[in-house]
């Protein structure tokens, strides 16, 4: 996911997207504990984007109280 992509959404549209993403961290997680994840590399790149919008969020926040 890019962050030029992440920033052309809405506040909420972040926050569900962020939602959506948590979700699938807490699944790779299990999978990981029972030993059924193929992808070992999407658990990174899920939490990359969780912290790419959680700085977009930050950065939207603090821009509209400036």
């Amino acid at each position: 996911m890019k962050a030029a992509d992440i920033r052309s959404q809405t506040p909420d549209q972040l926050d569900e997207q962020l939602a959506n993403l948590k979700k699938e961290q807490f699944n790779l997680r299990f999978q990981k504990a029972t030993g059924q994840l193929e992808k070992t590399a999407r658990v990174r790149e899920i939490r990359r984007d969780i912290a790419r919008i959680r700085t977009i969020l930050a950065e939207k926040s603090v821009g509209s109280k400036a």
